[in-house]
């Protein structure tokens, strides 16, 4: 198989005749979750990875497919933290089946994956993916924790997006390079640019969410403003900000108002921060593909800067 096949398509057709657990509500909740839709990101760069190291990406799409699981499982648990009734654009887990057994079947999920995982693959596949669970979690923490934090720096801001998303995609392209039989230099290059992949890809997140609409996000606009997350956008305007924005956002904070959404993200925008956060997407995207140099030339890496490149906002 080689990287200019749609593994989309090829990854999509194993959840649809492969999936099950031995919990028929699970096994439902988790394929309606998959049917909603996604890119698909995570799996594919295992297989990207795991062929640009010599592999063939059919050999490994249990590996891709238990690291989009542990993808879907955290997207079932943040549905119940933040309270979200969408999606990609249908009802959240815990919109349809309640907040305790969503969280019992993302629970389920974990326990299952890891189950499959460690009778699959030996030392260090599980080990990896248990401290990138650990990573995921200490990064949604931080983010808990700096809710309405207007002080925020930037620092911390791309450490919480290290831990809870570049985490995942870091380890993805990792574990595909494991697998795929690639040298010391290639599995750490490969670990680098997931890491930088995803920071870009949870900046881009962010961004859209303030500047894109309901229909395209597939969930409610500003809605990380409406949870009081202090993102890189807003912190980049608070950055130039001479007090009076930051009173307005604090304001909102304090008594939330959809009417006043639309001039915050419009001063969020006046004030330089969409195009600080398209600068900093760019820097990452560029250090993503600088980490691949120990990675051979060929579809499979031309594969993985296609989809770095795809970030650029």
């Amino acid at each position: 198989m080689t990287a200019s096949r749609d593994l989309h398509d090829v990854v999509e057709e194993f959840f649809r005749g492969s999936f099950s657990t031995e919990n028929p509500l699970i096994t439902e909740a988790v394929r309606r979750m998959l049917a909603a839709g996604g890119k698909r990101l995570r799996p594919r760069i295992t297989l990207l990875a795991a062929e640009a190291c010599g592999g063939d990406a059919l050999d490994h799409l249990h590996l891709a497919a238990y690291i989009e699981l542990i993808h879907v499982a955290t997207l079932i648990h943040d549905d119940v933290v933040d309270n979200a009734q969408l999606r990609r654009g249908v009802n959240s887990t815990a919109l349809d089946y309640g907040n305790r057994i969503s969280v019992l079947a993302g629970d389920y999920l974990f326990a299952w994956i890891f189950d499959n995982v460690t009778r699959r693959y030996p030392a260090p596949i599980p080990n990896i993916l248990s401290a990138t669970l650990a990573d995921i979690c200490n990064g949604e923490v931080l983010q808990l924790t700096a809710l309405g934090n207007l002080d925020l720096p930037a620092e911390t801001y791309t450490e919480i997006a290290r831990k809870k998303t570049g985490s995942l995609f870091a380890a993805a392209a990792q574990c595909g390079a494991i697998v795929g039989g690639g040298s010391s230099s290639q599995i750490a290059a490969l670990h680098g640019f997931g890491e930088a992949f995803g920071v870009a890809f949870q900046m881009k997140d962010d961004l859209l969410d303030v500047t894109a609409d309901e229909r395209s996000l597939g969930k409610p606009a500003a809605n990380d403003l409406s949870e009081r997350k202090t993102t890189l956008p807003l912190i980049a305007a608070l950055a130039q900000d001479g007090g009076g924005f930051r009173a307005r956002v604090r304001r909102f904070y304090d008594s939330p108002s959809n009417a006043a959404i639309p001039e915050i993200l419009a001063e969020i925008d006046r004030a330089g921060g969409v195009a600080a956060t398209r600068v900093q997407i760019a820097r990452f995207v560029e250090r993503a593909k600088a980490a691949l140099e120990p990675v051979a030339p060929g579809a499979a890496k031309n594969g993985l800067i296609e989809l770095t490149d795809a970030l650029r906002a």
